[in-house]
């Protein structure tokens, strides 16, 4: 959400044109954001996108380049401040546990160093342990070699959490567990949240990860941010073609914009055209490109597609069965293969009428066509 629309528009984290380089490679590149105050805010995007240099630079483990901008947390800038300054915590990907130490130690382990008293210490680890729904009293003195992959993660996170943080970085921290936990954990991770109020920064390249969990997303990519925006903004109105395929399947189709009387029109090379919404960046007689999201689309038969929705033409090249949806691959002249996700209705009861071959037509809405920067 923008500051406008947090509930919260305080801003805990602010980074102006910051740039990381190691050597002659540019790992952040003049990239600027705020994060409010309580907001789970992901930032998303492939390996070496930049993502993690951003989080060690918000952590402390990385520095700015000389001349590589500012970073501020709680509107202090922090660009030489050392981690233990910062009044952030973190959450690694490999846990970081100490394998010697039981789980009551290790959770401990901040506070320890903070010299606090050991009453107040051991009662805040029992906080910390029911927080992360670890029972004290079976884990406490349980070792790391004891513990699951999920129950390691949890530990890592109650070590972060007991030296409440205003601000808890988390680097790709469910990336090891098997997928049934790992999507209970982002709702756990969600509800922790907004339970305690304390700003999450997360880093994932996980798409529905970042969907599930987030009020706002960074999108990056090439060491720059692509996309700054809600889940729904980010999906359903992607500025580039990078962001329409990173966050979910879509499809893409070419061609010179046109105005038709008060429409807009999306004229194929090929032949034919297709009704677009109206939008800034459209400019009469100039290249355009449109996405199309797979589940906004139907499969008809040539001669029933509805009035008034774009269609293209071409022949069934598979259907793949993937359990709450199925994908309707059309192989489509001049365009490719275009992906139609339908909803499984039960394939053994009511199975789809399309085989291999058979004539069809891919049909959407005007609306749904998403329309992208310069063409690109």
């Amino acid at each position: 959400m923008a500051a406008a629309e947090s509930p919260n528009n305080t801003p805990v984290v602010q980074l102006s044109r910051v740039s990381k380089s190691f050597g002659e490679v540019k790992a952040v590149h003049d990239i600027s954001f705020e994060i409010y105050r309580g907001e789970f805010f992901s930032m998303l995007g492939p390996s070496g996108c930049g993502k993690t240099t951003t989080l060690r630079l918000l952590a402390g483990f990385e520095q700015p380049d000389e001349d590589g901008g500012e970073v501020r947390l709680l509107g202090q800038v922090v660009n030489k401040k050392r981690p233990y300054e910062r009044h952030v915590a973190m959450v690694f990907q490999n846990y970081a546990l100490f394998p010697h130490l039981s789980v009551e130690r290790n959770v401990a382990f901040g506070l320890e160093q903070r010299k606090t008293p050991r009453p107040e210490i051991a009662e805040r680890v029992r906080r910390a342990l029911d927080m992360v729904r670890l029972e004290p009293s079976l884990f406490s003195r349980r070792m790391p070699g004891q513990l699951s992959g999920g129950q390691r993660q949890r530990v890592a996170l109650a070590r972060a959490l007991i030296l409440e943080p205003a601000i808890l970085l988390l680097d790709e921290p469910l990336g090891a567990i098997d997928l049934k936990l790992r999507k209970e954990m982002q709702l756990e991770l969600k509800a922790l949240n907004k339970e305690l109020g304390t700003t999450f920064v997360y880093v994932t390249h996980d798409q529905e990860e970042a969907l599930t969990m987030s009020d706002r997303i960074a999108v990056m990519d090439n060491a720059r941010v692509a996309q700054l925006g809600t889940p729904a903004e980010i999906y359903e109105n992607p500025r580039t073609a990078f962001v329409a395929k990173f966050i979910g399947e879509s499809n893409f189709f070419e061609g010179q914009a046109r105005r038709q009387g008060p429409h807009w029109e999306l004229e194929w090379p090929y032949g034919g055209s297709a009704r677009i919404p109206d939008h800034p960046r459209l400019q009469p007689g100039k290249p355009a490109r449109i996405a199309v999201r797979p589940e906004w689309m139907d499969v008809w038969a040539p001669e029933d597609v509805p009035p008034g929705e774009n269609a293209v033409a071409g022949t069934i090249q598979d259907v793949i069965y993937l359990g709450e949806t199925m994908h309707v691959l059309v192989l489509v002249p001049h365009v490719g293969t275009v992906t139609v996700a339908v909803r499984n209705e039960g394939q053994l009861i009511k199975p789809l009428r399309w085989k291999r071959g058979d004539a069809a037509a891919v049909a959407w809405l005007p609306e749904d066509c998403q329309i992208l920067e310069d063409g690109q």
